[in-house]
């Protein structure tokens, strides 16, 4: 793309419902060093590092081989459970278990199973327990131990970071002979693991105001899976967590069952979803990106000043997190199950959960999909604590947009604007209603708007040639909104040098005029201008611009904000770019033969008919002649505040 399509690529990723990969610049993801926010863990049954094999076949025991490793020491001890095929416990079962400095409970079906294990086994086992391992340098000298003490392997696993195994008993005589281990192995017949992770990344922007941090798991895509639903459990801290989001990224065939206990956080899930012991209907989700930077400009899109943490994992069937609070939290506790939610409760757990609201500098904004809304029952209508104000509903959604300053909204908590969601349900015979506090972060950034007219009512991305336009610039800063100044003002058009409009509160370019804004309130401040952009004297209108605005306190903290318009040039009339000068002399002298033939025929025939006594001299004028060209200049008879300011 060429410097004019530059400026497009925004509008068009918005119109495509997807991020604007530029917004994650400056959060650039690192590996979490200190304590993780977050413990994540997985089922899989694919392994780093195994093997199967038929040499255990007719030599009275199956020898399975548990190879463990850990990345860092787990406050959980690691649960083995032991389970026979169909037809039971028929040989003596062995399982070596190579563990060490870890603490592991073994639980069996199997009486007559035989441990061999260097771990701290639980005192309430009553397997039985074999001879110590040796101590084996190496994956080839433990095979060769096993080989040698039993004459055969069943099955070699080696893990990381396990938190639960399942291993399922049986020999195959379809295996190779030899167990010989391979990376990457599928281990499906015989084993499935919960295994934690513990590569998750995160980032931060130092300069964001927001407070709200965003959780990311992605699911890597698997082409011969036949994964088709995927079940998480969620639990967070006992005091709620309400400022924070989970995405979920995955194929958008699958389907994600959410169990969630104690965890007021909204969700962003690829694919179909549902949130059991609230309702079994499958919720609508979002086209999410499929790649890291993707995801990341998503989270900072909806206003997640930090990446808590990242994950990328396998393709799995069961998924447990754990959100964190390491003032409180210092170890993790036992995920109890969640209580069923009542009629009352239940609209509450959702609407946190969705956290349908959105603030800017002067506006509060609610967008809910109706679809999100079909676990409540009997929904006549929304509204906020003023009762007047009610959202309006079409087939989709329920929206509504007001003033900070209306529908009872509060300012008096610094930062964030207060009000209540009332849902009114239809049960029985009197109407009851359900009433829902919240609170949405207002934006500690720059607002930028431009507007057609000067009562800044409606904004709007245009920009008309040789038309005033009106801009403001607004930002909220409870601490001291008097120390805040508009910095500069840029208007930047592709191919040309950018011009200055305002600097320093005071305007810098012909045909700008600084305006007074309205009184601060509740630490608001705005500042207005108008300036009006003229044809270039080389006639090329361009098809964008950029209009640039810098704002801040009188020391170093700065604040850009950067507004893409589309230029439109209404003067000229349409498809003149085809039509050469000759062309349109050509066309004019044509209509004017053609007008003075008609003329001059109507005349013959009006004089040759009416009667001789009714015939008048014509007496013949000049009409007025029109001005030959339009006057685009700035100023001249209009009486607006661009055009009576200084021009100079």
């Amino acid at each position: 793309m060429g410097p004019r399509a530059a400026p497009l690529l925004p509008l068009l990723l918005a119109l495509l419902g997807r991020p604007d990969p530029r917004r994650a610049e400056g959060c650039d993801l690192q590996p979490v060093t200190a304590e993780p926010p977050i413990t994540l863990s997985y089922a899989t049954s694919t392994v780093p590092r195994g093997c199967v094999s038929s040499s255990s076949l007719g030599i009275g025991h199956e020898v399975h081989i548990l190879s463990i490793e850990w990345s860092k020491a787990s406050v959980f001890p690691l649960k083995v459970f032991v389970t026979p095929r169909a037809g039971g416990c028929t040989q003596s079962p062995v399982l070596i278990l190579l563990c060490a400095r870890c603490s592991a409970t073994v639980t069996s079906l199997c009486p007559n199973l035989i441990i061999h294990t260097d771990a701290h086994l639980d005192q309430g086992m009553t397997a039985a327990l074999g001879p110590e391992l040796p101590v084996a340098a190496n994956e080839g000298q433990l095979l060769a131990w096993a080989q040698d003490t039993y004459r055969g392997i069943t099955s070699y696993s080696k893990l990381r970071d396990p938190r639960r195994i399942q291993l399922r008993l049986g020999e195959d005589t379809s295996s190779p002979l030899d167990c010989i281990p391979q990376e990457h192995f599928d281990a499906t017949l015989h084993l499935e693991a919960e295994v934690f992770f513990y590569g998750m990344k995160g980032c931060s922007l130092g300069d964001a105001q927001s407070t709200r941090a965003a959780h990311i798991i992605r699911m890597q895509p698997m082409p011969s899976s036949i994964i088709t639903e995927v079940n998480l459990s969620l639990s967070c801290p006992e005091r709620a967590v309400s400022n924070q989001i989970l995405i979920l990224q995955s194929q958008a065939n699958l389907t994600w069952s959410l169990s969630v206990n104690n965890c007021h956080i909204q969700f962003l899930v690829s694919g179909k979803y549902k949130i059991t012991h609230m309702s079994s209907q499958l919720l609508p989700g979002a086209l999410l990106p499929d790649t890291e930077q993707g995801l990341v400009a998503k989270a900072l899109e909806m206003n997640c000043s930090a990446i808590a943490s990242y994950s990328t994992i396998p393709a799995s069937t069961r998924i447990s997190l754990e959100i964190l609070d390491h003032e409180t939290v210092k170890t993790v506790p036992m995920i109890p199950t969640p209580p069923a939610p009542t009629v009352n409760s239940m609209p509450s757990m959702l609407l946190l959960m969705l956290q349908p609201w959105k603030c800017t500098d002067e506006t509060m904004e609610i967008v809910i999909d109706r679809s999100h809304l079909q676990p409540i029952k009997d929904l006549v209508n929304i509204t906020l604590r003023d009762i007047s104000c009610q959202a309006e509903k079409n087939a989709t959604h329920f929206m509504l947009r007001t003033p900070l300053s209306h529908c009872g909204t509060s300012l008096e908590d610094r930062g964030h604007a207060n009000n209540e969601l009332i849902l009114n349900l239809a049960q029985g015979a009197v109407p009851q209603s359900v009433r829902v506090a919240f609170k949405c972060k207002i934006p500690r950034e720059l607002f930028l708007r431009l507007f057609p007219t000067d009562n800044f009512e409606r904004p709007q991305t245009e920009l008309e040639v040789n038309k005033e336009a009106f801009v403001q610039a607004s930002m909220r800063w409870e601490d001291h909104p008097a120390d805040l100044q508009l910095k500069e003002c840029w208007l930047a058009v592709p191919g040309r040098e950018p011009v200055l409009l305002v600097q320093g509160g005071e305007a810098r370019s012909a045909g700008v005029a600084v305006l007074e804004g309205p009184p601060s309130s509740h630490g608001r401040k705005i500042w207005r201008f108008c300036f009006t952009y003229a044809v270039p004297e080389d006639g090329r209108v361009p098809f964008s611009a950029t209009l640039k605005c810098k704002a801040g306190l009188q020391n170093n903290t700065i604040f850009e904000k950067v507004l893409e318009v589309t230029v439109k040039d209404s003067w000229r009339p349409l498809n003149s770019r085809g039509l050469g000068l000759a062309a349109v002399l050509g066309i004019t002298f044509g209509a004017f033969l053609i007008g003075a033939l008609l003329t001059a025929g109507l005349w013959y025939i009006y004089s040759h008919t009416r009667p001789i006594s009714k015939l008048q001299p014509v007496s013949s004028t000049a009409p007025a002649s029109e001005s030959s060209s339009t006057n685009h200049s700035i100023g001249s008879t209009q009486s607006t505040p661009c055009s009576t300011s200084s021009m100079a």
